[in-house]
């Protein structure tokens, strides 16, 4: 069973649940490990076709687990206490985010509030994204004195382009949800009681369509920011 998340499946349709909303639910490897493991399971369930990812309370995801530096006022101290783990975690969410992006059923952020650092970069890898009008969103790596992982600055700047996307890793600045709809990074922007609602709309729509079909434009869109060429089965000639 999920320690950190919740996990309900019907119709097709999966959805996943960060379950820490006390802390806003965080990262931190425990964390990390787990949700890779359930992103491993739902790849092989070929009864899932549609992936909703969300989280409890007000709060998306927090990104990582800053307790450990919780009171300390030393800038200096808390940047070496941060980057003493960074290594690590970057490591796990470099192998989350290449699970999320690969996952062949289609997957849609539900963005309840904060989504944070790592909690963005989960975000930027989903298919699709609708958030609340509430929500806010922010890098705070470099105020950490560490680098954006890979994988999320690949993300990033394949969505926006270079520029924009070094102003929002390097200035740390905090972004609205009516801001990035308005730069094309997300799908919706709806009041809170209709985020659910609206995404499982959306989420019953796709399940509904042709999984092939969903599938391989997926992995085409994906294959673009990378310049590289998906090879279609369907458009394969036959062989005797």
């Amino acid at each position: 069973m999920p320690r950190h998340f919740l996990l309900e499946k019907e119709d097709r349709i999966a959805t996943l649940t960060f379950n820490r909303p006390e802390k806003r639910n965080p990262l931190n490897e425990d964390i990390l490990l787990e949700l890779d493991a359930l992103l491993c399971r739902l790849r092989d369930d070929t009864g899932v076709r549609v992936l909703i990812f969300t989280g409890a309370g007000n709060s998306f995801c927090a990104g990582a687990d800053l307790s450990l530096i919780k009171g300390v006022d030393d800038p200096h101290e808390r940047e070496a206490i941060f980057q003493e783990f960074a290594p690590r975690r970057t490591r796990l969410t470099e192998r989350v985010l290449a699970s999320l992006v690969h996952l062949e059923p289609i997957t849609i952020a539900a963005v309840n509030g904060y989504a944070v650092g790592g909690g963005w970069g989960l975000v930027l890898g989903c298919d699709l994204c609708v958030a609340v009008e509430g929500a806010e969103f922010w890098f705070p790596e470099v105020d950490l004195g560490a680098p954006l992982s890979p994988a999320m600055t690949t993300l990033l700047a394949a969505q926006v382009g270079p520029a924009r996307a070094k102003e929002m890793m390097l200035t740390c600045c905090h972004y609205t949800a009516n801001e990035l709809l308005s730069l094309g990074m997300l799908n919706q922007v709806v009041t809170p009681d209709k985020l659910m609602p609206t995404v499982t709309e959306l989420a019953r729509s796709l399940a509904a369509k042709n999984a092939n079909a969903l599938m391989v434009s997926k992995a085409t869109v994906n294959a673009v920011p990378l310049h590289r060429a998906v090879i279609r089965p369907d458009l394969l000639l036959g062989r005797d």
